[in-house]
């Protein structure tokens, strides 16, 4: 049983990577007055299933002076890793109900790190490993904002648990209260999926591809549907954390609309970005986040800490 409830969780989730790839390339195409695919299938809608038998039956390159057993785990790592972080998501019902699943989505967030850290290394390229290296040191940076964030919220909502997250803002949304904090999470999400203006770990102009430089046909569509996964999965974390709507067990399929109008508002905001700002340096990525979120993040969390001690010491009037 518990089998065929995963299956029904992965191949959704395949399917809406899939057809994210096509959306983006459309919006994309539009915003840069062109068609975007229109070919394969009607308006184009079969291109991703082209793009997905071609890439799993071409020719798979394996470098001679590769780790062979490091340079095949590191794309299924990170699929794998991708999917593993759907588990606890409440969509409305989450497939295992977990009491610390804001800890769990955190910790299975930074191990990606390790599978982009073995396909570099692994690789035995210098492209690879400088691509590598960029990325596992943005990825860890801006994990450091992402767990302060969430101590806030969780100082705010009273509980580990995702469900709960959703409970709480039953009144009023955590996005009204914690607006900076908001704008800040959405920006390390960026970050964190190696989205533009942040795709430094990808720069084509100087890394030719950066960590993934080495591997094609399938083992890079692995890498690809990560990317794509978390992508998606991100902006639903994200909906949970700021924009949840409370959860009526007599209409699950309101809640659900609700559910999927946000997170594809969220995602066609990726998908804009993308297409309206230019790739940052280096310096000012980390200038970024060490300079301006580090200190602001900490100061809010602070502030979080502080108000229940604060309203906690006032008298009660008589």
């Amino acid at each position: 049983m518990y089998t065929i409830n995963m299956m029904m969780m992965i191949i959704p989730i395949l399917l809406a990577v899939a057809f994210l790839t096509l959306v983006e390339r459309k919006v994309l195409g539009y915003m840069q007055l062109r068609k975007g695919p229109n070919i394969v299938g009607p308006w184009g809608l079969l291109q991703p299933i082209a793009d997905a038998v071609k890439l799993f039956t071409k020719e798979p390159l394996r470098p001679l002076t590769s780790s062979i057993t490091m340079f095949i785990m590191a794309p299924i790592l990170a699929l794998t890793l991708a999917l593993t972080m759907w588990v606890p998501l409440p969509m409305p019902h989450p497939l295992v109900n977990m009491n610390l699943g804001v800890l769990f989505m955190l910790a299975m967030s930074s191990l990606a790190v390790y599978s982009i850290l073995w396909s570099g290394w692994a690789s035995n390229s210098k492209y690879a490993l400088i691509g590598a290296l960029r990325a596992v040191a943005q990825t860890i940076s801006y994990e450091v904002t992402l767990a302060i964030i969430l101590l806030s919220l969780l100082l705010m909502s009273g509980s580990f648990t995702l469900s709960t997250l959703i409970t709480t803002q039953e009144k009023l949304w955590l996005l009204v209260p914690a607006w900076p904090l908001a704008m800040m999470w959405f920006i390390s999400t960026l970050a964190e999926t190696n989205r533009a203006p942040f795709d430094l770990t990808e720069g084509e102009s100087e890394l030719v591809s950066g960590f993934n430089v080495e591997y094609a046909a399938g083992p890079f569509a692995l890498f690809f549907l990560a990317e794509y996964a978390n992508i998606i999965m991100m902006n639903i974390l994200s909906v949970t954390l700021f924009m949840g709507a409370f959860h009526d067990p007599h209409t699950p399929s309101l809640y659900t609309v609700n559910f999927v109008v946000k997170t594809l508002a969220l995602t066609a905001l990726f998908l804009w970005i993308r297409a309206s700002y230019p790739r940052f340096r280096y310096d000012q990525l980390m200038h970024l986040l060490w300079k301006n979120f580090l200190p602001l993040t900490l100061a809010l969390c602070m502030w979080h800490v502080s108000m229940p001690i604060a309203l906690s010491s006032i008298p009660p009037q008589s």
